[in-house]
């Protein structure tokens, strides 16, 4: 996305030097035809051979370009994965583990890196060498041939020699542009090859040909066509208009799937889809863009006052708005981060609701609300405002079943059962398992109180680029101490040309009838070995850049990459992906391939220009007077257009990061956009983030133009003057032959003046990707890892107590306390189980039981020790948590469970099989080595609660934390992941976010969290007995919950 576009983009500086590269050399050969005659064939066919030479190692080249944009995906695939998921990575203990991971994959680009450089130089040895190879080969075979060599002859070869220099020594980076766009216009084109979503899957249809909203006969689908068994089999579905269809089933029973099939996401693998209506839907897992809230519901849509406030109500969001600094104004951090589960359903539902579509597809939609809000929504939403719609829900709570016209039970992607409530009941054959345990409930969620300015603007530095970061990066392999010796090289190379052509000019006869001054051999066998000197020198100076170059890169990438993996979780709330993955892919190969190279010509083409001025002043040092002035106009204009250069460029650094972080944002949610058919307005919205950043693009290449006209010009004017200097001169005053040397080297001062200006401002344009990186490597570190002398003991926790004393947080100095003053102590091995209504502080507290945020003033104490005195992997690492975000990493069920691979797979079964998921890696050919992709998109969402079960059943940790843990499974499925809980920590600490009210009744202690504060503190029963304790008239409100529908009675008795 960010790479490959660029390398096409750059390769257009190049397209004039295709058609430009023969017309210089056949004009070059047919002057040289005109002085040596036949010699100019020889230079002909060195010429060719040079250019042949290139054939072979340009597709080796390809080759390892190709190796290079695969490793460099692999690793970006990594970062952008592990940066999703950081919370979870710092509460498991396992971020040097990832770190690590991407370490081994920078690796491998590094070497594929290092090979390319390695052929580059070679490559380059042989081009920068061809010039004097050329006019060896050429004066050899003139002196075979007989060919008089006389000062006018050789001057005038030497001159044209100096012109096929210019494309010859261009040559390498214009074959390495062809390459690097050629394999990434390849990857591009493979990619836009892929397989996309069906066009045939669905039928659309009107309303006024059919009574039918949805129809489904005869249907098999699966997400993996060349599996034997589909994910969806014998699928027969015919719902009316405004009916209201419940789907529910065991975890991985293909509820979602079905969802997908209607919205045309799973591959039809045989029957008839037809959908007749405007379709809406809510995903399992909240999909949220960065912006307002209102741009969220909005959607796209028009603001129209009255139903906006209508959808707000009946998703029961007016509360939260209340919450917020600007109320719906507030802007959400990057994928909803400073919003809590339920307000982030809420908002997705609200966003379906304006639609005011005809068919609703809610996958799961109250998994993540409390009691009060899910009846809220049940009647102000579902059976009020979308009463007359058609209405498809997967869910899991028993309450919401009776009120459906049909309820769908899914096993093994095949509809088992159907029918109304009672109707299923009397049948008796399965769907009581699903309601025999009480229904799932989510006491509350966690919202913070935050300014509505969440995600701060880029920070760009203005003005010239400090001395500092170029000392910075020259010095950052062995303290710069490649830089003389790199210089040293290229001024050798200069002097050594320059002696090559002066030795020429001065042994080469002045006319055919002249004696030379030595032998032509002799002469010829000097100037040979002045060449080879030079070209070596070209050999050792571009061997010391690439080794400076990617050593210094792969320096800044790990001091980079570290710094991030050791940046707190702050960083992450307010920094978007998008802007970290630009340092990380753009700015990285910048530094990789470019940065090393662009402040080489810088020095390169100085010297040459050196070496230019030194031999015209040696012939007429008149030229001095004129050319004074001329490189002071220069330096002005270089002056001049600099800091506007520098500026655009940075714009256009900057005016990147949206693409990428909009680009992803899509990529996240392009059902819920295709469902909404949305697909225009995203793309429209990209094209215009893109125009954006073309903006201050296309002005830096117009300002570049601009400068090198000018420049130009006042070359042309210096080679002019030379010329007329030299003319006028009276005869005897200087050599005829050094005259002639010094307009050869005139020629090409008009280029060389051109290139030093281009190369410094170059130079400067790449050193901002120096910079930006700069920026990231001082990152404000967490708190130390490890702390050598505060360890605590191997077996620390053994008895699991909590203490907490006189607790506060806040997550800025700025902001106001979350939690305050909280003291209370967990006693080991108990069940404690934590509750709240939205904003009390129960996610701050686990947060701070993990140091995720820091504790402003008190303390936490675990077996009397104090954890802020510890490190945070030797804290981390002991305790267990099932988080609410349930993340699985790209790579197998083994990596995912056993990331750090500490146990057996006889352990690892034990654990599967204990959370119920042991039959269902059986029955995959690979077993533990079963698949997951990125984000374990190929596993239900239960499935994926799961795993995360397993994780903690294998660690055993002495104290347990449950955040909300089973929200996304059945409640037979909950029941089985309780008693096991139970069972295997029977004598350990376990804290529970509540979000089934059972898991609460059965806790030892309860703890109530009201505006960051302790309300109340007991046990289930002593609060019970207390009739205006919160946690009573949190049972009431549930009791209220599940007795609201006619029939739920019999469920719960």
């Amino acid at each position: 996305m960010s790479v490959d576009v660029q390398r096409i983009t750059d390769f257009i500086w190049y397209v004039n030097s295709i058609w430009m590269l023969p017309i210089q050399i056949f004009s070059a050969i047919y002057i040289l035809q005109k002085h040596l005659g036949l010699g100019a064939l020889a230079a002909l066919v060195t010429t060719l051979m040079v250019m042949a030479c290139n054939y072979p190692l340009t597709r080796l080249q390809r080759n390892y370009q190709s190796d290079i944009m695969n490793a460099k995906d692999d690793r970006m695939k990594a970062t952008s994965e592990i940066l999703k998921n950081m919370k979870i990575l710092k509460l498991q203990a396992w971020d040097n583990q990832f770190l690590n991971k991407v370490k081994t994959l920078r690796k491998k680009e590094y070497d594929c890196l290092w090979k390319s450089l390695r052929l580059q130089d070679f490559t380059t040895f042989i081009l920068w060498g061809a010039p004097s190879l050329i006019s060896v080969v050429t004066f050899v075979t003139c002196m075979l041939m007989g060919v008089k060599l006389t000062a006018g002859a050789v001057l005038s070869a030497l001159a044209t020699f100096q012109m096929l220099q210019s494309p010859i020594f261009g040559l390498p980076d214009l074959l390495s542009a062809l390459v690097q766009s050629k394999v990434s216009a390849d990857r591009i084109a493979s990619y836009l090859q892929q397989s996309e979503t069906q066009k045939d899957a669905v039928e659309y249809c009107s309303n006024d040909h059919t009574e039918f909203s949805v129809e489904i006969e005869n249907g098999a689908f699966s997400w993996e066509p060349e599996s034997s068994r589909p994910t969806l089999d014998d699928i027969e579905l015919k719902v009316k208009s405004g009916m209201k269809v419940a789907i529910c089933g065991a975890v991985g029973s293909g509820k979602s799937s079905l969802l997908s099939s209607i919205l045309g996401e799973i591959q039809k693998l045989k029957g008839t889809v037809r959908v007749s209506g405007k379709q809406a839907y809510v995903p399992q897992s909240p999909w949220i863009l960065s912006g307002t809230i209102r741009d969220n519901i909005l959607f796209g849509s028009i603001y129209e006052s009255e139903k906006y406030e209508r959808t707000v109500k009946a998703c029961a969001l007016i509360k939260d708005f209340e919450l917020f600094s600007n109320g719906d104004l507030t802007e959400i951090g990057e994928r909803g981060i400073n919003m809590s589960g339920g307000q982030k359903q809420r908002i997705q539902i609200a966003r379906a609701v304006y639609q005011n579509a005809d068919i609703y597809l809610l996958d799961d939609p109250f998994s993540a609300v409390d009691a009060h809000t899910g009846r809220e929504l049940f009647e102000d939403c579902l059976m009020g405002i979308l009463k007359d719609k058609t209405v498809l829900y997967v869910t899991h709570q028993v309450e919401f079943l009776p009120a459906a016209d049909l309820i769908l039970v899914m096993q093994n992607g095949r509809v088992m059962q159907a029918g109304k409530f009672e109707e299923l009941l009397k049948q008796n054959i399965g769907f009581e398992v699903l309601t025999q345990c009480d229904s799932e409930h989510n006491i509350s969620t966690e919202n913070k109180k935050k300014e509505a300015k969440l995600v701060q603007d880029e920070e760009t530095e203005k003005g010239v680029i400090g001395k500092e970061v170029y000392l910075t990066y020259l010095t950052t392999v062995k303290g710069g101490l490649l830089v003389p010796f790199i210089i040293l090289a290229q001024s050798c190379f200069q002097m050594l040309q320059i002696a090559s052509n002066y030795w020429m000019a001065w042994t080469a006869p002045p006319t055919a009838e002249s004696i030379p001054k030595l032998g032509m051999g002799r002469i010829l066998l000097v100037y040979a070995l002045l060449a080879a000197g030079s070209s070596l020198c070209v050999l050792a100076r571009t061997i010391l850049v690439a080794i400076g170059g990617l050593s210094t890169a792969e320096t800044f990438f790990s001091r980079m990459l570290c710094s991030i993996f050791r940046a707190p979780m702050s960083y992450f709330d307010s920094t978007p992906t998008g802007r970290i993955l630009n340092r990380a892919s753009t700015d990285q190969s910048v530094l990789d391939l470019e940065m090393a190279v662009k402040l080489g010509w810088c020095a390169f083409s100085i010297i040459q220009i050196v070496g230019t001025i030194f031999v015209m002043s040696q012939v007429a040092w008149q030229v001095c007077v004129i050319f004074i002035p001329v490189a002071v106009a220069c330096v002005f204009y270089q002056r001049y257009y600099t800091p506007t250069e520098r500026e655009l460029s940075r714009m256009s650094g900057v005016e990147r990061a949206p693409i990428l972080h909009h680009f992803a944002e899509s990529l996240a949610g392009a059902t819920t956009i295709r469902a909404f058919d949305q697909r225009d307005r995203f793309i429209s919205s990209n094209l215009v983030l893109i125009d954006s950043h073309s903006r201050p693009w296309f002005h830096v290449a117009s300002a570049m133009e601009w400068l090198s006209f000018r420049l130009n010009l006042l070359s042309h004017f210096l080679f002019a003057f030379s010329l007329v200097l030299l003319v006028t001169l009276p005869e005897g005053v200087i050599n005829p032959s050094i005259a002639g040397l010094g307009v050869t080297y005139g020629l090409s001062l008009n280029v060389l003046q051109a290139t030093v200006i281009w190369n410094i401002c170059n130079a400067e344009n790449k050193m901002i990707s120096v910079e930006r990186i700069l920026q990231h490597s001082k990152i404000p570190s967490e708190a130390p890892l490890v702390i050598d002398d505060q360890r605590p003991l191997d077996n620390w926790p053994n008895v699991g107590s909590i203490v907490f004393r006189d607790l506060q947080v806040r997550y800025a100095e700025h902001f106001p306390a979350v939690l305050k003053n909280i003291t209370c102590a967990f006693p080991g091995g108990k069940k404690i189980g934590v509750v709240g209504r939205t904003g009390s502080g129960k996610s701050t507290l686990i947060q701070a039981l993990f140091r995720i945020v820091e504790p402003s003033h008190g303390t936490i104490v675990i077996d009397n020790v104090d954890i802020t005195k510890i490190g945070l992997h030797d804290l981390r690492s002991r305790l267990g948590i099932i988080p609410q975000d349930n993340a699985l990493f790209d790579g197998t069920i083994r990596l995912n469970l056993d990331p750090l691979a500490q146990y057996t797979d006889r352990e690892i079964w034990e654990a599967l099989d204990k959370c119920q998921l042991g039959d269902v890696i059986r029955a995959k050919d690979e077993k533990l080595d079963a698949t997951v992709v990125e984000n374990g998109e190929n596993w239900s969402v239960g499935q994926r609660q799961l795993v995360c079960l397993g994780r903690v059943l294998l660690k055993k940790s002495n104290i347990l934390v449950l955040d909300e843990a089973t929200a996304s499974v059945d409640s037979a499925t909950d029941g089985v992941i309780q008693k096991i809980i139970n069972q295997e920590f029977k004598d350990r600490t376990v804290v529970t976010i509540a979000h089934r009210i059972h898991t609460v009744i059965e806790s030892d202690l309860v703890l109530v969290l009201s505006d960051g504060r302790i309300a109340e503190f007991d046990s289930p029963a002593k609060l019970l007995q207390r009739e205006d304790s919160f946690f009573s008239k949190l049972i009431k409100e549930y009791s209220l919950r599940s007795n609201h529908f006619a029939g739920s009675n019999d469920l719960l008795s």
